[in-house]
């Protein structure tokens, strides 16, 4: 029988795919999770982060050390200083019979001229801590930046695994609808042929081909777009695990394979004492903690060591090899004793009180939005597990349906409408059950998200 114009396309797609099936290296959901820790950029800034507030903290630290300074520089004098100076001789007369004004006026009318016209100094100076209550607590609150980011860059990991657990199935579930589809397709074809034949032997009427013809025609579009589904759904995955669009690669395994899953028992007495937002929470309520102490502590003295020596030097001229350099040098204790700047440190607390209270709120709501999450992926779970159940029955039955239909229709017992239903009925069903799955394992992945157990402290 010659090819219908349907059997060329379908062909033609069932080429390409076998050719995309060829070449790809087919990873599994572990060996996906792996590479996107490693090559997903949101983990690898989060850890750059991590990083960061290292420096940051070993530059706080640093404020503990002797902080040493040199220093130079030079001044050319434009115009020197003039000093005018009054003589006072106890009330004798003057020399030559002056008054002891007019002495006065004599001896300092023009004035004395100071200094010379290049000033030289080169020096260093040193200070060191030795009081200070605000440091000490700004060092502990560092210690719990390095903390936090640490935390954030776990919880960096915990969402990049649930979106990839989720992009894995949904390529799965893809691929699953494909092959429904497809199967559909080869069945729409089958019906042609056999219909075809009955026509060719005047057992079936023209529209009864033409149904036919219309079955394998609405087949198509349907296989087209689950395989665009299956490439958009791997761009998706790749894009998650951190690597190049146009990367050779493919899931392993079909979601069939989770459907064991579904037989375990729901988990009970869930603890959101792992999960990620409400640890950030805990460690951001201790930094406001000490930010309330950092504030207090401002009202406290502080006292510290200073050190300086320089050398200095004066002249009219360039040479610097006359020049008389003149130390100086000291050691000295520096005290600070807060008293008074308009209520600033009074504010500074209250605010820092406030913000203690906001964060007490928002814990208590996302606490509260965390047990929403997880009643819904347990309800979903169940859902789905009951939904599983239902369609596996289904599927069976439809199976049977189908195929009682297909016979009865190649000895003219049935139409073709009743064979179409049939095969609708089946497409449904093949099709929930994929989808039950589906929804089981992505609530689940959800769930393990929101719980953080993937990445415990200990486990990094």
């Amino acid at each position: 029988m010659k090819k219908t114009i349907f059997t060329l396309i379908f062909t033609s797609l069932l080429a390409i795919q076998a050719q995309a099936q060829d070449g790809p290296r087919a990873i599994t959901l572990d060996e996906a999770i792996q590479i996107a820790i490693s090559e997903n950029a949101s983990v690898k800034v989060a850890d750059l982060e991590i990083e960061r507030t290292g420096y940051a903290r070993k530059g706080t630290y640093a404020s503990l050390f002797p902080k040493i300074d040199g220093s130079g520089s030079y001044q050319r004098t434009i115009k020197k200083q003039v000093m005018y100076m009054d003589f006072n001789l106890g009330g004798a007369g003057l020399p030559g019979g002056s008054s002891e004004e007019e002495g006065g006026k004599g001896g300092g009318s023009n004035g004395i001229e100071m200094g010379r016209w290049n000033t030289w100094s080169a020096g260093v100076s040193a200070s060191l801590p030795l009081v200070n209550a605000q440091l000490w607590q700004s060092l502990r609150i560092s210690d719990q930046d390095v903390e936090l980011a640490v935390e954030k860059a776990r919880s960096s990991r915990l969402e990049t695994v649930t979106q990839v657990k989720k992009a894995y199935y949904t390529v799965l579930l893809a691929k699953e609808a494909f092959e429904v589809y497809k199967s559909v397709y080869e069945n729409a074809l089958d019906n042609l042929q056999l219909t075809e034949k009955k026509y060719n032997a005047q057992r079936a009427s023209e529209l009864d081909l033409t149904r036919a013809k219309t079955n394998l025609a609405n087949a198509i579009p349907n296989v087209v777009d689950s395989e665009n589904s299956v490439q958009l759904g791997l761009w998706q995955l790749k894009a998650v695990m951190g690597v190049d669009l146009d990367t050779d690669i493919d899931v392993a395994g079909t979601i069939s394979d989770y459907a064991a899953e579904l037989s375990a028992p729901l988990p009970e007495g869930l603890s959101l004492e792992d999960n990620s937002t409400l640890r950030q929470l805990a460690i951001q309520a201790g930094q406001l903690a000490g930010n309330i102490k950092l504030q207090q502590y401002a009202n406290i003295p502080s006292l510290a060591l200073a050190f300086s020596y320089s050398l200095n030097a004066m002249a009219n001229d360039y040479v610097f090899k006359d020049y008389r350099w003149s130390p100086y040098s000291y050691v000295g204790l520096s005290l600070s004793i807060p008293i008074f700047n308009g209520g600033k440190r009074y504010f500074a607390i209250r605010q820092a009180k406030v913000q203690a209270a906001q964060l007490d709120i928002q814990r208590a709501n996302t606490e509260r939005q965390l047990q929403i999450a997880i009643r819904s992926s347990l309800s979903t779970m169940g859902t789905a597990t009951r939904s599983y159940a239902s369609a596996s029955s289904a599927v069976e039955t439809a199976e049977k349906a189908y195929g009682i239909a297909n016979q009865s229709y190649e000895v003219g017992r049935s139409t073709l409408t009743d064979l179409g239903d049939a095969q609708l009925a089946l497409t449904r069903a093949r099709l929930g059950v994929c989808q039950a799955i589906f929804s089981y394992l992505s609530a689940k992945s959800d769930l393990e998200g929101t719980l953080g157990a993937d990445f415990l402290p200990e486990k990094r």
